[in-house]
This record gives structure tokens, C-alpha cells and sequence, in this order.
């Protein structure tokens, strides 16, 4: 019988724990709606920003008459990856009405003005066509469809996380890796450096870096990446401390192996489970200081959706009968945060590491 490699042994693991799994197919479903983005939006305008201001704050389920008139101005066809990554813009303009009527050349509606006024009659000229649109989640303030804007705020809130994964990790596993193989003053400057970062708060931290970098998308992968990598290289040091000294190490130094070499070939490979375990833990947290970054006004700016600032527009209304408009992007974060810590404890499980603290 074929033994099993230790990845496959550990994957077979991690397939017994159920949880674990469907967290995963969620986050795989979620992966799959953000990169998908504008091909099955409702709304496939850039940033779904298309504001129809008498739709404002209407229940999840609204459906409405649409009268659909061609813009004035030439708008250009993008192609389909164009699309997927930036959207199409527009080739309409969408009017509310309740009632219309057809001519010879024209077309009389009821323009829609608001549930309490009475519909303004108005007369276009065709081409015109009539369309009916339902909100499935209804819409925000600015009369833009929910929906749309959640799917898209997924985009933000896992880019954001993947990158600031990736720098945390890639800065982490390299100081920690230094400070814990060569010991020395090395390791006591570095160590000092981590203390000191260690014992600030998270999120005033990321704020601090975000004034110093300035407002965008970018500005917060580097804020919330900076912000995460003393946790990573406190694991990593502790970790290669340990292994620094076993027999295979030393026989890799006796073979006149660099050190270079030693550590990427020899103790990375051996610590690369509780790496991962954290970085699944560091995916979720980074969702986490996106949001607040967002709801403080400090994270993607308007009108990029994000679920934060979803909830800052909108927490007003949780005291109100459209306490929804809040509560689903909350939800979204609540959700996705859950998913990726029970992947989490399922990689802990799986790589049968114990639960500590990674405060070396």
C-alpha cells in the first residue's frame, strides 16, 4: 500500500472535520461571486452606482416599471474582461413610472416621484421601451441597488485581505526567520522592534500608517499588510528557534549549505502549518480592520463599495423600519470572518497544532 505524502495525509484530515470544509466552500462561493463581479450584478455599472434617487430606501423584493431611454451621448462597448474587472457603463437611462402610453412617435408615462406624490406626467419621444425591474435586496439611500453593491463590496473585502496577507507574511517569515536563526544583536534589535509594534492597538496603528499614506485601496493592502506582520514573525522566530538545533539542521550545516539555504529549504518547509493556521486567521482579521476602516472613512473611498461603508451610510436606519440596509453587510463580514476562523481551526486540526498563544 502507497504511503500518503504529509500533504495528502493532512488534507484527509481536514476533510473530517465538516465545518471546516463548509467554511471553506463558503469562502470558495464568496472567492467565486467577487471574481465573477460584474458579469452577475444587477447592476453592471462601474462601481454599481447607478443612482435613481426616487428609488431611495426601498424593501428587499421591489419591483418597479421602468421606462428605458437611450443616452444622449455615445457610450463604447467594453469587452468581456473589461467588464468582468471594471463594468459596462451605462447605454440607458431608467425612469420610474406607473402608467404609460404609447403614440405614434411618442410615448406619455406617470413618472414616478415618490409613494406619497402624485405621479408627474410626462411626455418622450422613441425610441422608448418599457421594462420591469425587481430590487432583490432593495436599495440604499441613493437609490442604488443593494445587491449589486454587496457583490462588489466582496471584491474589496478579499482583495484587501489576500494582499495584506501576502506582505504581512512575506515581511514576517523573513524577520523572524532572521532574527530566530542568527540570534545575536540580530535578534535582540528585531525583537525590540516587534515588542514595541506588539503593544499597539491594531486598528489605531493602521489609522496611523493610513494618514501617513493617504486615502484609497492601495493605501489600506499596505496599512492593514504593515499592521499584521509582528504577529507573523513572532510565530516564525519562536518556530525556528526550536528547529535551528535538531540533527538535520546541523547535517545540512556539516554539508556546507549556506544559510540562505538552510532556512528556505530546511525550516520553512517544517513550520509551514502553523504559517498557514495563522495566515487563515490573519485573512479575517484584515476583513475585520477593512470594515472599520471603511465605517471610520479611512479605507476605499466613495462610490467604491465596501461593506464598511455600507454600514456607515446606512446604521442610521437600524433604530428604523430599514434596520436592513445595515444589518445584510454586517451579516456579509459576520458571515465570511466566521468562515475563514472555522478553516482555521481546521487547519489547526489538521496540522495537529496545539492551541497557545503565538506570544513568544
Amino acid at each position: 500500500m502507497t504511503e500518503l505524502t504529509p500533504a495528502r495525509r493532512t488534507w484527509r484530515i481536514f476533510k473530517r472535520n465538516k465545518i471546516a470544509v463548509a467554511g471553506l466552500a463558503f469562502i470558495g462561493l464568496t472567492i467565486l461571486v467577487a471574481i465573477l463581479g460584474y458579469l452577475i450584478m444587477p447592476d453592471s455599472t462601474p462601481m454599481a452606482n447607478n443612482m435613481t434617487i426616487q428609488l431611495s430606501i426601498k424593501k428587499p423584493g421591489s419591483a418597479f416599471m421602468m421606462l428605458r431611454l437611450p443616452k444622449g451621448e455615445p457610450v463604447d462597448t467594453v469587452n468581456f474582461f473589461t467588464k468582468m474587472l471594471y463594468g459596462q457603463p451605462s447605454f440607458y437611462r431608467d425612469i420610474p413610472i406607473t402608467g404609460y402610453r404609447f403614440t405614434k412617435d411618442s410615448v406619455y408615462v406617470d413618472e414616478y416621484i415618490g409613494p406619497e406624490d402624485k405621479p408627474d406626467r410626462k411626455a418622450y419621444h422613441l425610441p422608448a421601451k418599457i421594462i420591469h425591474k425587481t430590487f432583490l435586496l432593495g436599495t440604499d439611500i441613493y437609490g442604488r441597488d443593494l445587491l449589486s453593491r454587496l457583490i462588489l463590496g466582496s471584491r474589496v473585502s478579499l482583495a484587501v485581505g489576500l494582499m495584506s496577507v501576502l506582505i504581512s507574511m512575506l515581511l514576517g517569515i523573513t524577520i523572524g526567520s532572521v532574527a530566530g536563526y542568527f540570534g545575536g544583536w540580530a535578534d535582540a534589535a528585531l525583537s525590540w522592534l516587534m515588542n514595541i509594534l506588539w503593544a499597539l492597538p491594531a486598528l489605531l496603528l493602521v489609522i496611523a500608517i493610513s494618514f501617513a499614506l493617504g486615502k484609497g485601496l492601495w493605501q489600506i493592502f499596505i496599512a492593514v499588510g504593515l499592521s499584521m506582520w509582528v504577529e507573523v514573525a513572532r510565530l516564525v522566530r519562536g518556530q525556528v528557534l526550536s528547529l535551528k538545533q535538531v540533527e538535520y539542521i546541523e547535517a545540512a550545516r556539516s554539508l556546507g549549505f549556506n544559510n540562505t539555504r538552510i532556512i528556505i529549504g530546511h525550516i520553512l518547509p517544517n513550520i509551514i502549518g502553523p504559517i498557514l493556521v495563522l495566515a487563515s486567521s490573519n485573512f479575517a482579521s484584515a476583513i475585520l480592520l477593512e470594515a472599520g476602516l471603511s465605517f471610520l472613512g479611512f479605507g476605499a473611498q466613495p462610490p467604491m463599495p465596501t461593506w464598511g461603508s455600507m454600514i456607515k451610510e446606512h446604521y442610521g436606519y437600524i433604530v428604523m423600519d430599514s434596520a436592513y440596509l445595515a444589518i445584510i453587510p454586517g451579516l456579509a463580514i459576520m458571515f465570511l470572518v466566521y468562515a475563514f476562523n472555522l478553516v482555521t481551526v481546521g487547519l489547526r486540526d489538521a496540522f495537529d497544532i496545539k492551541s497557545q498563544s503565538t506570544r513568544f
